[in-house]
């Protein structure tokens, strides 16, 4: 039986749950003479840094060295692509708790009173902290960006209805289990190693080779795994690597930067707080014919990942319906906070969640049913996307949504609900059903490339090498499973290696759904050529054709023989001895992508991931507060590698998309200040938000993937899926009066509350002088904001 498509548990389950795996900061104990690492830390949003004292700290107990921007051997510089992230500031800080120099000590206690007692002195400079001042102050890192199709002013000015209003989408906390963490030493032939929680060790070791000023071969990184990375260590953890390194290098002693929660929180980048601003014209039947839409994204200080996200956001503004006439621009925005970066989804849920409002504020409106409104915007076959690539997935949208209605018995459920709300004046019901259209692929090409190196040893055995990071989503346990269903071996055959740059060099990131995508062909391409040298060695031994070779479970035979078998120890024996190498390298590129930023045309997706859900909520009248009741979710996986570890990508992206539409809010005061660095002020979604009614079923009709097996990427889509929550809220709270609903995101029960509260006063006015045409008042800084 092959192990493709089998439900196998993840790789490392016991091993978690045992506490024997090993992480990154694991590795410690085994160092001698480690060295602590401490961050002295700014005290304001923006200021002028004017002198850094050194003896006071080298003064304490413990204490072995301070690193500033002064030490720094190489180029200062930590940024990917534009130069603007200095590893420690040399003039200039720019949001509130920047480190201005790191202490290292032979303890953390020690590094951490070390850093207490530098004395800094600072000139305050002016600082903007709301994304409304960024704005207004036209603070631009980068943009504008923009995506047209067809005549939008002739679109709006004809439409029947026509609509103004905006939107404001709070950021996220990555929340990992296992906070930014490095461990740097030397190996034994003067080069350096470097353990990193990070899911890109490539530019891991470009950035600290770049600070240190060695070429990259003197550098090797490695990552074991992560506890959790959610995008938070695509780029950011290599600071924190950087940082090790340079220790290291100065003081000659093993170096270990890890972030305790608070830490980590306030010096580490979200997910990008988004305004939305929107005009748009429809029908009587609620279709869109022109949409315009203004997006402003936080990027924080600097620019990190930001125009990738913005520029996803605008690629994801239609999600799964067509917009005959759109015009769309966005700026991402300086601000003296955090530099925001990659977040699963990366700007595709902030694109996905304007058009959703849009939506429901159309059916509000006209006083139809959202489902139904959705459901004739859906993209029907043969239309295409606002930036031009065809939408082969319509007509398995439209299959998908009504296999989904069926199965959840929406249209019974409808009425029950109605019947529900006119028998209690206190607490509504809502319910909702959205649909999801992800692009799976990177949208900067040359991140669509992976390597393999596959190992065979004479007693049968076989490592894999590749360039993906595990983080918890499966990928090793994958990756085996396509080695062992490629070299028709058992999976205890199989051994996925540590992810190291000395193994794999110029790797790709893990992330954009695409760390199954693009290492399984590479790994099942290597596997294949060693196959293409053990066939003919295999047919001579068996006496048959080399065509009826067959590999299964460890045996190999001819197909018209199964009973006589070769063990695969004995066909690789017998290759040894002929002098037949027995490893090999895979390589994949996704074929057919392309995309123009400059004119906002092409076909920068392989594929469209495509599901749906539908959910069902109560709100209580009197506090905003609600529970949900029931969740069913539809989804397509494709032919599933393992339907197992796909279950848990769709549950757990749909729980972590639901703490940022509900409950998740980041909170900075006026003077940059982070208020929520911790689980006791920043409120993750638990199990009293799991509803007593949760059903994933995957979807079976969908077209055929280009991807390895016929499987389709699972990472990122299902967080999208838990947008049916904020719209069955919506839907509840215009139960207490007519709308359209001003919900903020998250939807926190003060939200709810005070959208109840809106949509009651609202009940009590007179619908006949309500204008059909709104513009609603742009959210301000502080508490208004929030609102």
């Amino acid at each position: 039986m092959s192990p493709i498509g089998r439900l196998l548990p993840h790789e490392s389950a016991l091993d978690h749950v045992t506490g024997r795996a090993c992480y990154t900061d694991d590795h410690a104990g085994r160092l001698r003479g480690l060295l602590h690492a401490w961050p002295v830390q700014s005290p304001h949003a923006h200021a002028r840094i004017r002198r850094i004292g050194r003896e006071e700290a080298l003064s304490q107990p413990g204490v072995a060295t301070l690193l500033t921007a002064a030490d720094i051997p190489g180029e200062n510089e930590t940024s990917s692509g534009f130069p603007d992230e200095p590893l420690l500031p040399l003039e200039e800080v720019f949001y509130h708790g920047q480190p201005v120099a790191w202490v290292l000590a032979e303890s953390r206690e020690a590094a951490r009173l070390g850093a207490a007692a530098v004395p800094v002195e600072y000139e305050p400079l002016p600082s903007l902290v709301g994304l409304e001042e960024a704005i207004e102050a036209e603070s631009w890192l980068a943009g504008p960006f923009r995506l047209v199709r067809g005549d939008f002013p002739s679109a709006w000015e004809g439409a029947p209805f026509q609509m103004e209003d905006s939107l404001w989408m709070g950021g996220q906390e990555h929340f990992y289990l296992e906070t930014q963490a490095a461990l740097a030493w030397e190996d034994a032939n003067g080069g350096l190693i470097v353990r990193s929680s990070t899911q890109h060790p490539s530019e891991t070791q470009e950035i600290v080779a770049r600070v240190l000023g060695l070429p990259r071969h003197r550098v090797t990184v490695e990552c074991p795994r992560m506890g959790g990375a959610f995008g938070g260590k695509e780029v950011q953890a290599t600071p924190y690597a950087a940082l090790a390194a340079l220790g290291c290098l100065q003081t000659g002693q093993p170096v270990r930067v890890r972030l305790p929660r608070t830490l980590d929180m306030v010096l580490t980048g979200k997910r990008h707080p988004f305004l939305g601003r929107f005009r748009t014209g429809f029908t009587p039947e609620g279709n869109l014919l022109a949409l315009k839409v203004d997006l402003y994204a936080d990027g924080g200080w600097s620019r990190d990942l930001s125009a990738g996200v913005l520029w996803r956001a605008l690629l994801h503004l239609d999600n799964a319906y067509w917009i005959p006439a759109i015009e769309a621009t966005g700026f991402v925005c300086r601000t003296h906070k955090s530099s925001q970066t990659a977040f699963r989804g990366f700007g595709g849920p902030q694109g996905v969640a304007l058009i959703e409002e849009v939506l429901t504020r159309i059916a509000q409106t006209l006083d139809l049913p959202p489902s139904l409104v959705r459901k004739r915007n859906l993209y029907r076959a043969g239309q295409t996307t606002p930036y031009g690539q065809e939408v082969r997935e319509a007509e398995s949208l439209h299959t998908l949504w009504d296999t989904l209605l069926e199965q959840a018995g929406y249209a019974e459920r409808e009425t029950e609900i109605a019947n529900a709300n006119r028998g209690d004046p206190h607490r509504k019901r809502g319910i909702a059903i959205t649909p999801v259209k992800f692009g799976i692929s990177f949208t900067q090409g040359r991140f669509n490339q992976a390597g393999a190196t596959v190992l065979l040893y004479r007693d049968g055995s076989a490592q894999v090498h590749h360039g993906g990071t595990e983080m918890g989503q499966g990928l090793q346990t994958k990756i085996r499973q396509i080695a062992a269903s490629s070299l028709g071996l058992p999976l205890e055959s199989i051994r996925v290696m540590t992810t190291r740059t000395d193994q794999i060099p110029n790797s790709s990131p893990t992330a954009a759904s695409s760390g199954c995508d693009l290492n399984g062909p590479a790994v099942a391409e290597a596997c294949g050529k060693l196959l293409e040298r053990l066939r003919p060695v295999a047919a001579e031994l068996l006496a048959c054709p080399a065509v009826l070779v067959c590999f299964q479970d460890g045996r190999i035979f001819s197909e018209y023989e199964p009973t006589r078998a070769l063990t695969f120890a004995r066909l690789v024996e017998e290759a040894h001895l002929r002098c037949i190498p027995l490893f090999s390298q895979g390589f994949y590129q996704t074929p057919g992508l392309s995309f123009d930023p400059d004119t906002g045309r092409g076909n920068p997706f392989a594929y469209f991931a495509i599901g749906a859900a539908v959910s069902e909520v109560e709100v209580d009248g009197f506090t905003g507060e609600y529970r949900i009741r029931a969740v069913d979710i539809l989804h397509d996986v494709g032919r599933s590698i393992n339907p197992l570890i796909d279950r848990g990508q769709v549950e757990g992206g749909f729980f972590q998309g639901l703490g940022w539409v509900t409950c998740e809010e980041l909170l900075w005061d006026r003077e940059g200040r982070l208020r929520t660095a911790g689980a006791s002020t920043y409120k993750l979604p638990s199990w009293s938000e799991l509803p007593p009614h949760f059903e994933v079923r995957f979807f079976s009709g969908g077209i055929e993937s280009p991807a390895i097996a016929g499987s389709k990427a699972v990472g990122e889509p299902p967080l999208l899926l838990a947008f049916s929550i904020r719209e069955a809220l919506k839907a509840a709270i215009a139960a207490f009066g007519p709308g359209p609903v001003d919900l903020g995101l998250p939807a926190t029960p003060e939200r709810v509350y005070w959208a109840i509260d809106a949509a009651r006063r609202r009940g009590r006015t007179d619908r006949r002088t309500r204008p059909a045409v709104r513009l609603a008042p742009l959210p301000r800084s502080g508490a208004s904001a929030r609102r």
